[in-house]
Parts: structure tokens; C-alpha cells; sequence
């Protein structure tokens, strides 16, 4: 293992991240003061600006040659994740939105409350850069609320903002925005990209990769314009809302810039524009490539975005359905509204964005099971959705069928194809490793929850652990939409932070670098 390469991958992450961060300090400084954004935003980039200066100086020194290794990309991803979400973090801590420093100086916050307040900030930071899109920011957890009826939109512009650009630039991947600097300074980026977009999704990216990164970022971007535009002067929202809103939907990430968030709005216009592009970023972006290449019959016939449509209707009808023979008030609902609604949650939670345009906590069992569902099949692979991806849950069935047949007819040999395609076995394997790691770690954290919070209902554990994983956010029970996590225990808001970020790499990558062997030899040049 070569430090030296892991820790220019770091320092070149950490650099990276300083950019928006200043970004948002210069804004913060016209709109809230110089005094509030150098505590809140100068310190950050003052200490990103040190370790970054120090891991490349220190690779920079070593003579040894600075190609990506599998096992070091692998181990770089993984460790890259955590100097960045705890560079997030700090704004939250020194800009007031949890206890931090400040606050304990001025004997307005305890030692207990300053510790908590890393931890919300880290939760928060984690939560934006996975775009998971729980929050605690709460009354009971954040002074700057102070009883305030809307905890978020009591916030500085600027801490809102800098929520919602972690998510957009956690939705293409953190590291996958530094191809375009890693291919230049360090090779093997095809490693780093593996090692970041686990799963079959990685082999339609081509050879050159800096290209085929810049031309996915300059999609991601132009949709996020496009959208912002369409809520801007179409549905009329404010500028900055329309900004956020862009900034969430696209990464599939769900923060909003009130406790109500699209509720708030109460907008045909707003929830269509919104499931519209929550739909677009929950299809593979490398059919967007595919389609800019000359090939957009080709990406129009894909069996993976054909399957994720249709998962999308069925469970759009079924709650339409549910609704409308159960009613989720006294006067029933009318088919628009149980139209809409549904329509805009099986977008919503089915591509892990976690907008709520109604408390779908309330609605009847059927469609808090078709929900449970979404959250865990998720969006595409290759698209910013989280859970553990159609694509995969197509390949299990089509391994499903192969055995079945070998069972009635064991000399026939049968092929299994997506798209017409072979399967590789070692991909075959690689989905079969995936979905038994996710469904281990769900079951062992549902009984450590369960035992952390015994006074939980099932619903509630099943559904956080599920939106931990898979990214999406509201969860149902006692933590559905209309809900902050404030109220969960330390170590359940610790240990839900973690599923975040296991769920965001797609487990196998951190499971890379929890393995022994992964270190075997680190002590030796290789």
C-alpha cells in the first residue's frame, strides 16, 4: 500500500472541496457580514487549505510513481469520504446551526451540548453528501431556532445553501468530479471510478475517461440549470428556493429550505417540474451519453431504464389505488389528488430524493409497503439514486430463472443477457456479494437499533435503516416526512450516519477497506 498515492487522491479531494466552500464564504460575507462568514466559512478553508497543502506535498516528495493501484483507489475512496464530510461539517458547528465553540465560550452551551453539536454537524454533513436528506436540525438542537415555527428557514441563507450544494456535489460523486483533476496529475482513474461507482453501471465508461467525466458533469449541470429555470420563471418559486430545489433534485437528495419543504409550496407546477427531473436523475447518466453520442434508440431501448419506468408506474397506481379505496382523511381524496400525490412520492422516494408533498406516513399499509420497496430497489445504476439498483435486482432474477432452468433441464445451457448482452460471471458474483452484504448489514442493524431504542415501533426501525441505506431520507412511523432525527440517541444517530455513507459507496468498497488483507503488505513499497 502507498500512502504516498492515497494521500494525493486526499489532498487533491480536500482542495477540491475548499472551492464551493469559499464560494458560499463569499456569499455569506455579502449577505450575512464578514464577522459571521470568516467564523463560519474562513476557518474551514483555512484548515482544508493546510491538510490538502500536506498530503500533496508529502506525495509530491515520495519518488515512487503515482498510478492508482485497484486496492489503493479502493482505499482512497473509502478514507476520501470522511476528510470531506467533517470539512462539511464545520459550518454547521462554528456558524451556530448546532452548538459549537461559539456558544461555549459565551457559557450558552454546556460541554455535553458542544459534543452533540460535532455530532449533528456530522450527521447533517454526512447526511448532504451521501443525499440522504434527513436532517436534525430542530428547535430542540439548533440556538438559532429558538422556538421558531421553521427551524430551517431561521437559518443563515448561506448555511442553507451550502446544504444543498453538498448534495449536488455529492450526487455525481465526490471523487468522480476529481477525475477531471486526477487524470491529469495521477493515473488510474478508471480505478478511482470503480472504486466509487461499484457495480456493472462502471463498464459502459469508456477509455477516455476525463471526457467521458467532463461531458457527465456538464449533463448533471445542464439539467440543474434547466430545472432551475423551469421553477424560476415557470412555476414562479423565488430565486433561492428555485437555486436549492435545483441543487437537491438533480443529486437526488431532498433537502429543502423550509421544515416543510415541497409541502410548503402546495404547487401542481412546483411537484411536476420536481418529478420530472427526479425521474431524469434516476436514469443511468451513461444513456445521457449515449444519446449525445448518436445512439439515442439504443438508449431508449435499455431494459434497466424500461424496468425503472415501469417500477415507477406500477407503484404510482397501486398508491393511487390504495388511496383512493382507503382515503386518508374523513372525506376520502379525489382521483387528481390521489393521482398527484402518489405520482410525485413513487418519483420521490423511488429515486431516493425524499421530497414529501403530503405525510405519507399516514397513508394505509399498502403503501407504506410499496414505499419499503422503492427504498430499497432505488433508482438506476450509474444514476445519482441511491438503494441497490434495478439494474442488480434484474440481474438476481435473471440468475433467479438460470437456476430454475438447471433444475429442469440440467444439460441446457442457459445465457443470462441485459440488453442482449452476456452477463460476465464475475459481475454476476459482484451483484450476488452486493445484495447479501446489504441485506446482512440491514438485519444486524435493525436488531442494534432495536436495542439502542426499545421504545421504537417495528415500522420505525425497519423504515430508518432502509433510508439509511438506500439514501432516501424520510422514513415512516415516528421519523416519516413531517419529522426531523433530533430525537433519536447519539449512537442511533451515529451508527444511521455510517449506513449513509456505507449505502452511498455501495458497501463493497468500504468493505474493501474493512478487510484485513487490504493491508496485508502496507508496510512494504510495492
Amino acid at each position: 500500500m502507498r500512502w504516498d498515492v492515497i494521500g494525493l487522491v486526499l489532498g487533491w479531494t480536500i482542495r477540491l472541496v475548499a472551492i464551493p466552500l469559499a464560494i458560499i464564504g463569499l456569499f455569506s460575507a455579502y449577505t450575512e457580514g464578514v464577522d459571521y462568514a470568516s467564523k463560519t466559512y474562513l476557518i474551514p478553508i483555512l484548515i482544508a487549505g493546510l491538510v490538502s497543502q500536506w498530503f500533496i506535498a508529502k506525495a509530491d516528495a515520495n519518488p515512487s510513481k503515482k498510478r492508482v493501484r485497484d486496492r489503493e483507489a479502493f482505499v482512497a475512496v473509502a478514507l476520501g469520504w470522511i476528510p470531506v464530510i467533517a470539512l462539511g461539517a464545520l459550518p454547521y458547528w462554528l456558524g451556530g446551526t448546532f452548538f459549537g465553540p461559539f456558544e461555549f465560550w459565551a457559557g450558552d452551551a454546556s460541554v455535553v451540548e458542544l459534543l452533540r453539536g460535532i455530532l449533528h454537524s456530522w450527521f447533517e454533513s454526512m447526511s448532504g453528501f451521501t443525499t440522504t436528506g434527513a436532517t436534525v436540525i430542530d428547535p430542540s438542537t439548533s440556538p438559532i431556532c429558538d422556538g421558531s415555527n421553521d427551524c430551517i428557514g431561521s437559518q443563515a441563507k448561506s448555511i442553507i445553501l451550502w446544504r444543498s450544494l453538498t448534495q449536488w456535489l455529492g450526487g455525481m460523486g465526490v471523487i468522480m468530479l476529481g477525475l477531471l483533476i486526477f487524470s491529469t496529475v495521477l493515473g488510474g482513474g478508471m480505478n478511482l471510478a470503480r472504486a466509487e461507482l461499484t457495480g456493472p453501471s462502471v463498464s459502459r465508461l469508456r477509455p477516455s475517461l476525463q471526457s467521458t467525466a467532463r461531458r457527465l458533469w456538464l449533463i448533471y449541470s445542464m439539467l440543474t440549470l434547466i430545472e432551475m429555470g423551469l421553477l424560476f420563471f415557470v412555476s414562479e418559486m423565488e430565486l433561492f428556493d428555485s437555486i436549492n430545489y435545483s441543487l437537491t433534485t438533480l443529486p437526488t437528495g431532498g433537502f429543502g429550505t423550509t421544515d416543510a419543504g415541497v409541502m410548503a409550496f402546495d404547487s401542481v407546477g412546483v411537484e411536476v417540474i420536481l418529478t420530472l427531473f427526479m425521474i431524469l436523475a434516476g436514469i443511468n447518466f451513461s444513456l445521457y451519453h449515449m444519446a449525445l453520442g448518436g445512439r439515442g434508440k439504443d438508449a431508449l431501448k435499455d431494459e434497466e431504464f424500461r424496468t425503472f419506468l415501469l417500477i415507477f408506474v406500477l407503484a404510482w397506481l397501486g398508491m393511487a389505488f390504495n388511496l383512493l379505496r382507503h382515503g386518508v382523511s374523513e372525506g376520502g381524496m379525489a382521483v387528481n389528488d390521489a393521482l398527484r400525490k402518489s405520482m410525485f412520492q413513487a418519483a420521490s422516494i423511488g429515486t431516493s430524493t425524499g421530497y414529501a408533498s403530503a405525510d405519507f406516513a399516514s397513508w394505509p399499509v399498502f403503501s407504506h409497503f410499496v414505499l419499503l420497496l422503492l427504498m430499497i430497489v432505488g433508482a438506476s445504476a450509474g444514476s445519482t439514486g441511491g438503494g441497490v439498483k434495478v439494474l442488480r435486482i434484474r440481474i438476481a432474477f435473471e440468475l433467479a430463472r438460470r437456476e430454475v432452468m438447471r433444475i429442469i433441464q440440467p444439460r441446457k445451457v442457459v445465457a443470462m443477457r441485459v440488453n442482449s448482452e452476456p452477463i460476465e460471471e464475475n459481475q454476476v458474483w459482484i451483484v450476488i456479494g452486493m445484495l447479501s452484504s446489504w441485506m446482512v448489514l440491514a438485519m444486524a442493524s435493525m436488531l442494534a437499533i432495536s436495542l439502542l431504542e426499545p421504545g421504537w415501533d417495528m415500522e420505525s426501525v425497519l423504515s430508518v435503516v432502509m433510508s439509511s441505506l438506500g439514501n432516501t431520507g424520510p422514513a415512516l412511523g415516528n421519523y416519516g416526512p413531517t419529522a426531523t432525527w433530533a430525537s433519536m440517541g447519539d449512537l442511533t444517530l451515529f451508527w444511521t450516519s455510517l449506513l449513509m455513507w456505507l449505502g452511498r459507496l455501495e458497501l463493497l468498497t468500504v468493505l474493501v477497506l474493512l478487510h484485513p488483507r487490504t493491508w496485508a503488505g502496507s508496510g512494504r513499497s510495492e
